[in-house]
Parts: structure tokens; sequence; C-alpha cells
């Protein structure tokens, strides 16, 4: 009785490494032909925004490195949420990537989000934007004026931003905590709407990075007054930072790639190797340099953003949970 069921156990046994070693091999067949057919890039956001331009200037880069061509689709809907979950559905293949913002883990923390982050497998962090709060120069030449006016006009203050669940919001929150100003924000759709009505004197400001207002900047219509950061930016010494004024803020927005959950961990580390390839590039740092996104190391690997993202999730939904 023993002696047969010692062998049916070690035949479930052999069949179960059987089993593993072949997909263990099937998964090792699919990443040495992967990529076999062109590439998705899913982007979490419209057209022309921080988001959409860094997908668009490392697609070419990555299309080098593996020797593929790609296409774009903007599905900027629920913040991006249709992105994210086009990707969590798809085929667990390597060929579908979300190229997403903080918004992800945002969206996430106020439940506006249905792709929970054990639904997609980060890829890697390229870039880690410097978050700033941005107004007319002709209404507020400096921080300190903004200030003055802000602490003279309780409840007065209105922010912009996109979306109720964006980085901008919780830079907003964060901002507000920290400096104890009783001021309002209101979300838009898109980042060209909130633009649009600090220009127009509809509203005070808004939080975003200096990477999306670079035009802005050149024609005098919009200029950032403080920057979340330790130090004083290199190109723009003049703008204090919020480490200067007491306030431990230095959160920025992220932007990375992602996959399907289910996809094998050989394809996730060739494409984490072509990313950092990329990354590594003069044409790609020379890029960030050009749009100001040299100030903070952008790159982090697969586990290590993942975890990244875990802490921002805890931390924003404390921010929400406060507010």
């Amino acid at each position: 009785m023993f002696k047969k069921h010692f062998l049916v156990a070690a035949s479930s046994l052999g069949l179960t490494l059987m089993g593993s070693t072949t997909a263990a091999i099937a998964s090792s067949d699919a990443a040495a032909d992967f990529p076999s057919k062109p590439l998705q890039f899913l982007v979490a956001a419209g057209a022309g925004g921080g988001t959409d331009n860094f997908t668009r200037t490392v697609k070419p880069m990555l299309e080098e490195v593996l020797g593929v061509q790609s296409t774009v689709i903007n599905l900027p809907s629920a913040s991006g949420a249709l992105a994210h979950q086009r990707t969590a559905n798809s085929e667990p293949d390597g060929h579908t990537l979300d190229f997403a913002s903080s918004t992800l883990v945002t969206s996430l923390a106020a439940g506006q989000n249905p792709t929970g982050l054990d639904e997609l497998t980060p890829v890697a962090r390229m870039q880690s934007d410097v978050m700033t709060l941005i107004v007319d120069p002709d209404k507020y030449p400096d921080f300190e004026s903004f200030m003055a006016h802000a602490e003279e006009n309780p409840g007065e203050v209105i922010i912009g931003g996109t979306h109720a669940a964006s980085p901008d919001r919780m830079a907003f929150l964060s901002f507000r905590d920290a400096s104890g100003l009783d001021i309002n924000f209101i979300p838009y759709d898109e980042e060209g709407s909130v633009s649009a009505n600090v220009m127009g004197g509809n509203i005070d400001g808004m939080f975003g990075e200096i990477s999306s207002i670079l035009s802005y900047m050149e024609s005098g219509d919009m200029m950032p007054i403080l920057v979340f950061a330790e130090e004083r930016l290199g190109n723009f010494p003049d703008i204090p930072t919020t480490v200067e004024n007491g306030w431990n803020l230095t959160d920025g927005n992220e932007r990375g790639v992602f996959v399907n959950a289910e996809t094998p961990d050989e394809i996730v580390a060739k494409l984490e190797s072509a990313f950092k390839e990329v990354y590594d590039s003069d044409a790609y740092q020379e890029y960030a340099e050009r749009v100001n996104l040299h100030y903070r190391e952008g790159w982090l690997g697969s586990d290590a953003y993942g975890q990244k993202l875990e802490e921002n999730l805890d931390l924003y939904k404390r921010l929400l949970e406060q507010n």
C-alpha cells in the first residue's frame, strides 16, 4: 500500500517538475524571440503633456535598441485608467506597454482606478520630475507676494490642476498642510485648460512641472515661484524651495513603463535592459537636460520602482484621508 502511494506521489512530483521545466523553457523561448511583433505604447494621458512627450521621445530610441516598430495610442480618459485596464487585460507577452505618470497611484489611492498594482508589473521608472507652484508673473512676481496675498485673503486663493486625484492635487494638499494657508483647489480635465485659466486670471496658480511650461516661461506668460526641492535648481537659482521655507516637501511627478503582471520575468528583464540602454544614451540625457528633468535621478529598475510605488500609494492614501 505504502509502495503504491509512494509511486503515485513520485509520479505526481515528476509531472509537477516536468510541468515547471516545460513552463520555464517556454518562458525562456518567448524571451529569446521577444519582440516578435510591433510594440503598442498606451499613453495614460492626452497628447502634448509630459507623459506623451516622454513616450514619443523614447519611441525611436527603443525601436532602435529592440529592432522593432511601435505605435503610440493616447488614452487619457478617467485619469488614464483605460490605458491601465487595457494593459492588465492584454496578452502577457510584453508587446503592450503602459506609459504612465504618478497619476496611476494617485488615482488608485483615491479609489478612482480599478487596476491595482498587483495587475501591472513595472518595467522601469525613467523620470522623477520636480513639482513647482506656477503663476502669472504679472499677478505674482515672486513667492513672497503670493504668500502675502494668500495670508491676507483666506479662502480666496484658487489653485488649479488636472483631475481631483492627480499629482497636482497631491502637491496642493501637501503644500496647504505644510504652509497652513487657507486656499482652494479646482480640477480641470486637461493641463491646457489649467494653463489657460492661470494666464486668463481666473485662478491664482497651478502645480506642475517646469518641463510642461517651458514655452510659457519663454514668453513670460507663466513662471514657477516655488520648487519642491531641497536645493535651488541650477537653471533657476532665483526660485526658492520648499525645504528652505521649512517644509519637507520634495515629492514630484514620476513617469515609467508597465506591462501585464503575468508577463514572464525574462521578458520584463529584457525590456528593463532595453530601457536602461535608452536612459543611459547621450540622446536621452540631452533631452532630459533640455526639459529640466536632470535635477533628480530618474532611473529605477523594475523591483525598486515597484517598492517606490507601494510607498507612494501609502503616502497618497494618508494625504487624502487627512483632507
